[in-house]
């Protein structure tokens, strides 16, 4: 069984360290964030705003689902529930990576350029703490008591520290995006 204290050290390990690697490419230079690869696809400040957008988004389902997973509306034993605990590790893995299965996103989550690069920063930082503060309000394995349906990588039924997770994660496939249009431009 795992510790619900190693889990969330984990999550949040991974939300910090995708977090920071997005707040760096805020510093490179203009020209870079704003070239567009020969694909045709996102810039770089494009990718920074798409990730904050799909944030948005998740996080209405991440508080919605914390707030009732503390309040147990299935009436879960909370030990039982933790013994069964089958992190999805492995299919939220492939979150993190870049074209490691097809996916169309909503047309709602694609960047318009209505936020400066500055804003974009701004919110990054306050959905980082937001998720760290939805982990802080379960720290005994709450986060367990609600699932909710993720038709991702077909992910099915995941709980709320997967849905955190499965955020740090997509942050971290763009870092990888990121990364191939910023060398690309070199």
């Amino acid at each position: 069984m795992m510790q619900p204290a190693a889990l969330i050290a984990e999550i949040n390990h991974a939300l910090v360290s995708a977090f920071d690697q997005l707040n760096e490419w805020f510093a490179a230079p203009g020209p870079l964030r704003v070239y567009r690869p020969a694909s045709g696809g996102w810039t770089i400040d494009e990718i920074l705003e798409h990730v904050a957008l799909t944030n948005h988004y998740l996080l209405i389902l991440i508080e919605k689902g914390a707030t009732k997973a503390l309040k147990n509306l299935n009436n879960l034993d909370l030990a039982t529930e933790l013994a069964n605990l089958h992190f999805e590790r492995d299919k939220l893995n492939q979150i993190g990576q870049h074209r490691a299965f097809p996916w169309i996103r909503p047309e709602h989550m694609e960047p318009r350029g209505e936020k400066s690069p500055l804003e974009v920063a701004i919110t990054l930082q306050q959905q980082l703490h937001q998720c760290q503060a939805v982990l802080a309000r379960m720290p005994n394995g709450e986060g367990v008591l609600y699932h909710t349906t993720m038709t991702v990588n077909a992910l099915g039924k995941i709980d709320v520290y997967e849905l955190v997770y499965f955020l740090a994660k997509h942050a971290e496939r763009h870092v990888t995006q990121i990364q191939q249009v910023a060398a690309e431009c070199s």
